[in-house]
Parts: structure tokens; sequence; C-alpha cells
């Protein structure tokens, strides 16, 4: 079927716009999507086999 995605969609609530928008930009600087990061996240949280915390950009320098 057209626009039948393979995993439901998620919603998020209590993520003002200005963090989510820092977020994806953060995650296009290590090659990845907020998907992608948030989902290596919850599998690090939830003690998943070969779970590792996903890669940070480097800190903006002052």
């Amino acid at each position: 079927m057209a626009n039948m995605h393979k995993h439901p969609v998620r919603g998020l609530r209590g993520i003002e716009q200005q963090l989510w928008d820092d977020f994806e930009q953060s995650a296009k600087e290590v090659g990845a999507d907020r998907s992608a990061l948030l989902r290596q996240f919850m599998e690090w949280h939830t003690s998943r086999p070969d779970a590792e915390l996903p890669k940070r950009p480097k800190p903006p320098t002052p």
C-alpha cells in the first residue's frame, strides 16, 4: 500500500521547538538523524546486548 511505513510513527511531547531543531543539527554533525540517535539511546538505556551510547558532536567553543 502507498504511504505505509515499516514502523508506526511515534510522537514525542514536551520538547520545545528549539531543542528539536538543535537536536536535528547535532545529529547531522555526526552523520545521523534524530530517529537513529533516539533508537540507539533507547537500546543503550534498556541494556540491549552490544548497545552503545550514540556519538555526540564536539561542544561549541566559546
